[in-house]
């Protein structure tokens, strides 16, 4: 029995010399034992919650309400090069192979039967347009019809069961409002922004020929032209257009076309091929001081005309240069792009009742828009 204790002891106090050595020259050995004593850590966890309870302020209801109705767009064009079928050209530098340009941006399902909206910059010129669906579908798209003026084009494919954003109402907007932008920047996938609506009604932008655009601070690069602009019901509020940038990316100044100006293109393009907008032959020009004292215009609003089109529907219904028009149809213009947004959505052939001032008088004209020509003229 004493031999018994006695080597357990050595074993015990071999064993204990051995622990104290390891653990001074390599403690961490002693660490990585699971028999290694660890402190516990305190932490603070919140309650499981169920995946469909929304967290306050979550825009994830009007996200998933509008994400597969917005595609991207691969367009790709053909470029030629200049004097390639030249002999001198092809003697010095043999023959060189067309280059294939790559385009990206992104459009709008707005219809069942495979309307899409976005904008004339994204396809315009393609060869061939390829949209990309959410549920990874993709399909070749045809160009149905282009408005150049609003920078607006309406693409079809050909595809079943097709998700449809709900298009919303552009005039109740408000600066303040929280919008949601939509789109495909970069190519990188579809993506959302937030932020807010910073102004309405941009023009003199130079842009497009009629602007009247949302100004959003919800971050839009490029690749998200032609996506969508959501409330925070998931409606279609806008068509992302356009950005102001110093560097590429976004700076918080982003521009969306109103959906109420999106509608009227698609069904002119589908119904017509082509958007028809009235047009008077007249040449606007801001209210100014000098204009004013230059005419003898003793207005204080409204748009000075400073040229009438001969034989056109303003000098049929007795315009004159020097008039200032204040309304059309009930409705004030305060500017230039007022006048030629309102003059552009009158019917053809329909006459409209113009007040306008001439000297100290006011007046009251029936004027008869024509068809605005489809090549730009200096005359609106």
């Amino acid at each position: 029995m004493k031999r018994f204790w006695l080597l357990f002891a050595q074993t015990v106090t071999v064993g204990v010399a051995l622990y104290f050595v390891v653990a001074t020259l390599q403690p961490d050995w002693v660490r990585q034992s699971p028999w290694y004593p660890r402190a516990g850590v305190a932490l603070f966890e919140a309650p499981a919650t169920s995946g469909s309870v929304v967290p306050p302020g979550s825009f994830r209801v009007a996200v998933h309400k509008a994400l597969p109705a917005v595609v991207s767009i691969t367009t790709s064009k053909e470029v030629r090069i200049p004097r390639i079928n030249d002999p001198w050209f092809r003697f010095f530098f043999g023959d060189v192979p067309n280059q294939t340009q790559i385009g990206l941006g992104s459009g709008v399902i707005v219809s069942p039967t495979g309307y899409i909206l976005t904008n004339n910059h994204v396809v315009e010129g393609a060869d061939e347009i390829d949209v990309s669906l959410m549920d990874g579908r993709r399909s070749r798209a045809r160009v149905v019809g282009t408005d150049p003026d609003t920078d607006l084009a309406v693409l079809k494919i050909d595809l079943e069961k097709l998700p449809v954003i709900i298009l919303g109402n552009s005039d109740s907007l408000d600066v303040g409002d929280q919008v949601l932008a939509i789109g495909n920047p970069f190519g990188v996938g579809q993506t959302v922004t937030g932020g807010i609506v910073s102004a309405l009604g941009r023009s003199q932008l130079g842009i497009n020929t009629f602007e009247n655009f949302i100004q959003t601070d919800a971050a839009i690069n490029p690749g998200n032209s032609g996506g969508a602009l959501i409330d925070v019901q998931g409606n279609l509020v806008g068509i992302n257009t356009a950005i102001y940038s110093r560097s590429g990316g976004s700076m918080g100044i982003g521009f969306a076309i109103p959906v109420a100006t999106a509608k009227q293109v698609l069904e002119g393009i589908i119904k017509d091929g082509q958007v028809t907008r009235g047009w008077i032959g007249v040449e606007p020009n801001e209210l100014s001081p000098e204009l004013a004292q230059t005419f003898g215009v003793k207005a204080d609003r409204g748009v000075l005309i400073t040229g009438v089109l001969q034989g056109g529907p303003a000098a049929r219904a007795g315009l004159r240069p020097g008039d200032v028009i204040l309304q059309i149809d009930g409705k004030p213009v305060a500017n230039v792009s007022e006048l030629l947004t309102t003059v552009a959505a009158l019917k053809p052939g329909t006459p409209s009742t113009f007040t306008l001032q001439r000297g100290d008088a006011t007046l009251e004209l029936k004027v008869v828009p024509a068809v605005r020509p489809r090549i730009p003229r200096v005359a609106q």
